[in-house]
């Protein structure tokens, strides 16, 4: 973090470990997750749609990884000259499988391109020391592997009643697990949660703010049409939190995480076309500076209240 920027973001640091701007290749490898079964049919986290954090660069019927790779390659070169890659299994939970059949995917999906890094998005209860070991071995002195937690809430009342399918004390050995074996780890919390309140998120912010991770991204609550919580939204039984409201949760959060962990997101990035809940966010673009601005005005910057 520098003297002019009041929080570390993740295009800085990546800038200024590649010397350019570095774009994540997602993709969706097929995997599902505990919630949801092997065919990705059961009910899962009630924000969760059938998309399951799958990139709308994809599309929403290309499987093959060959095709995803290529095609988001050629729009994020054709669209922003890139140059700097990374691989990112995006979608749904990217370690539940067993080890050999993980290992394949990982080595094939790697050799489709000149990756810089791989990025797994997973799950609390989808790890295991077999599958850390093996993410491990990828790591080397110039390749980093990451892998994005969700923990969302550190409130077990709230990660029960969002159907999370976790607690907070099996996020806390996953981490754990993650750091043992030299893994950078990335935690996914979600600001505006039913039930939640300001002290509850920070409750959130103080526990995983505690354990140093490499970086955190941050999000308001997206809920997508036909989930169990758009029912709710829709009966009048929950509320969800104004652009305003969501800005001034990110400031508080960031004045609270360490100086060096990245804050990696501050919204979600939902297409429009997957969601019509009313007060659609601000463009991420719009909060990134509002954030800024008021932490400037406010003369502070991330880490003063660590």
């Amino acid at each position: 973090m520098n003297n002019t920027e009041p929080f570390l973001n993740y295009s800085r640091y990546l800038n200024n470990k590649y010397g350019c701007t570095a774009y994540r290749v997602s993709i969706d490898g097929g995997f599902s997750c505990p919630n949801r079964g092997e065919e990705r049919e059961n009910p899962g986290c009630t924000y969760c749609s059938s998309y399951g954090a799958r990139s709308a660069y994809i599309g929403e019927t290309e499987n093959d990884i060959k095709n995803q790779i290529d095609r988001n390659l050629k729009i994020l070169t054709s669209r922003y000259d890139a140059k700097v890659f990374m691989l990112y299994f995006q979608a749904y939970s990217s370690t539940w499988a067993p080890v050999d059949q993980l290992k394949a995917m990982y080595d094939y999906s790697l050799s489709l391109g000149n990756f810089k890094e791989l990025i797994v998005s997973t799950r609390p209860d989808c790890l295991s020391e077999e599958v850390c070991e093996l993410l491990a071995s990828y790591k080397t002195d110039q390749f980093d592997v990451w892998v994005e937690l969700g923990l969302q809430s550190s409130s077990d009342d709230t990660l029960e009643r969002i159907n999370r399918g976790h607690t907070r004390d099996q996020f806390e050995s996953a981490f754990t697990m993650l750091r043992s074996f030299g893994l950078k780890i990335a935690v996914h919390l979600i600001f505006g949660l039913p039930g939640e309140d300001h002290r509850t998120m920070m409750e959130t912010v103080r526990y995983t703010a505690a354990l140093r991770p490499d970086g955190v991204k941050l999000h308001n609550l997206h809920i997508p049409d036909h989930t169990e919580m758009f029912d709710e939204l829709a009966a009048g039984e929950m509320a969800i939190p104004s652009s305003a409201g969501h800005v001034r949760y990110i400031a508080d959060a960031i004045e609270r995480f360490h100086s060096e962990t990245i804050i990696m997101r501050l919204t979600t990035d939902t297409p429009r076309n997957r969601h019509s809940v009313p007060g659609y966010m601000l463009d991420k673009t719009i909060i990134y500076n509002r954030v800024r601005e008021e932490l400037l005005r406010r003369g502070t910057k991330q880490g003063v209240f660590f």
